[in-house]
């Protein structure tokens, strides 16, 4: 492998770190209740602070105790991540047909695979800064919302992430993520249709076997939302 290969791949994977690392930190955020004085932005605004100063300066330690990080992103994202109403918009046109069963199983399995890809990215602490924009979009309804970040590389490039959020039970809970234009929630849909596609409509075989994918470098390519 040429030394500009190795210097791409290493881009790439630094890229799609630091996106994770974004994603996570943000969903860490959101596991406060929104105050109704405070908007979901000053929410993610005010607790990111709070997290990073936990983090940092804890890389070692963390990486060294992968078991104690897992816990911690599991009991964030169980407070803060719709993890129904996400799974049933990603099995989206199968969801109707699925047993009760069935849409449990791939809910848990889904939060699974979110909970070990955030804490692969979190071990590599790899970005020179993370802020929420000033300026947010205005909601298009009571009980949404929509909250824009940037991630910002080491090389100066900045690549914007987007929440949307949804008011339930008095808690704003994350529901997608559009990440430099890609739509996170509509690509795990696609790749859920596709594997049912392949498995024959079998649930069981494609809840087993999932495994979604993201390649770092349509991440850095970026798409429209």
């Amino acid at each position: 492998m040429t030394g500009q290969a190795k210097t791409l791949m290493s881009s790439s994977h630094t890229l799609l770190r630091l996106l994770v690392v974004g994603l996570c930190l943000a969903l860490f955020s959101l596991s406060a209740k929104a105050e109704p004085e405070r908007s979901p932005e000053q929410v993610i605004r005010d607790s990111i602070n709070e997290m990073m100063g936990q983090i940092e300066g804890r890389e070692d330690y963390f990486a060294a105790n992968v078991n104690e990080l897992k816990a911690l992103v599991d009991e964030s994202l169980d407070e803060i991540a719709d993890f129904r109403y996400i799974g049933a918009s990603v099995m989206g046109r199968y969801f109707q047909n699925a047993t009760p069963q069935q849409r449990s199983r791939f809910v848990n399995t889904f939060r699974q695979t979110l909970i070990d890809t955030y804490t692969k990215g979190l071990v590599t602490f790899d970005y020179r800064e993370l802020r929420v924009l000033d300026s947010q979009r205005p909601p298009r309804h009571e009980d949404q919302a929509s909250v824009a970040m940037e991630v910002v590389a080491v090389d100066g490039t900045v690549y914007p992430v987007s929440y949307t959020l949804r008011l339930s039970d008095g808690q704003w809970k994350v529901v997608n993520v559009i990440v430099n234009g890609i739509n996170l929630g509509l690509t795990f849909r696609n790749q859920f249709d596709q594997a049912m596609r392949d498995h024959n409509r079998d649930y069981d075989a494609v809840i087993d076997s999932w495994s979604p994918e993201l390649a770092a470098d349509e991440l850095e390519e970026g798409g429209s939302e």
